[in-house]
């Protein structure tokens, strides 16, 4: 990797049989070697990174999570909470973003173009998500940017201070996502686009 260091390694996923000191050990060993600076996790639930915690003395400073508009069980939870015979209205994740606000662990979104259940990207497929792309097409145009920046605000405004992911080195995608970066949607925008992806609202 022609690197001395890492700013931030994660560990990926859970691991059904993790032992906390183990982690701990070998996290202790990457920081005093001075290979690693800062550690996370991803996909990592609330009481997950909790078990951790019982033994892993650095901070836990990212958790980086599968997010779209389209893929958002972890903010759509919340939203239906306590409506009867709802899917949505089950948590899923022991409350992770209201978790990693309280302990300033910042939440990174992974596949923010991906569908919820298909594999793919919702941008542009009209067949599955008519509504969610005419709604990103409007307020694309309202902004002069593209669908794919108004998606990346989505993630990017709300108030947990998501970083998105954008997996991909191309150039003009980066500029394109990016270009979402520093937009503020309304909160009516916010939620046209979060009912148009197919989430309920009480």
């Amino acid at each position: 990797m022609k690197t001395e260091y890492l700013d931030l390694l994660l560990l990926h996923r859970p691991d059904a049989l993790v032992e906390p000191e183990e982690v701990a050990s070998a996290f202790d060993a990457l920081a005093e070697a001075g290979k690693v600076r800062h550690f996370g996790v991803s996909n990592h639930t609330s009481g997950q990174i909790s078990l951790l915690k019982t033994a892993v003395t650095q901070q836990i400073s990212v958790n980086q999570i599968q997010m779209s508009i389209a893929h958002a069980p972890s903010l759509a939870f919340g939203v239906a909470t306590n409506i009867a015979d709802s899917a949505q209205s089950s948590d899923r994740d022991g409350e992770l973003v209201p978790f990693c606000r309280v302990n300033s662990i910042t939440l990174q979104a992974w596949s923010p173009f991906r569908q919820a259940s298909h594999d793919g990207v919702f941008l542009g497929d009209r067949e599955r998500y008519a509504e969610l792309n005419l709604a990103l097409e409007e307020l694309a145009e309202k902004y002069g940017v593209t669908p794919a920046a108004i998606a990346v605000s989505w993630i990017a405004i709300h108030p947990a201070g998501i970083q998105v992911v954008v997996g991909t080195t191309n150039a003009g995608r980066l500029i394109e996502a990016a270009a979402g970066d520093g937009l503020r949607l309304t909160r009516p925008e916010w939620y046209r686009l979060f009912t148009a992806a197919g989430h309920q609202l009480p």
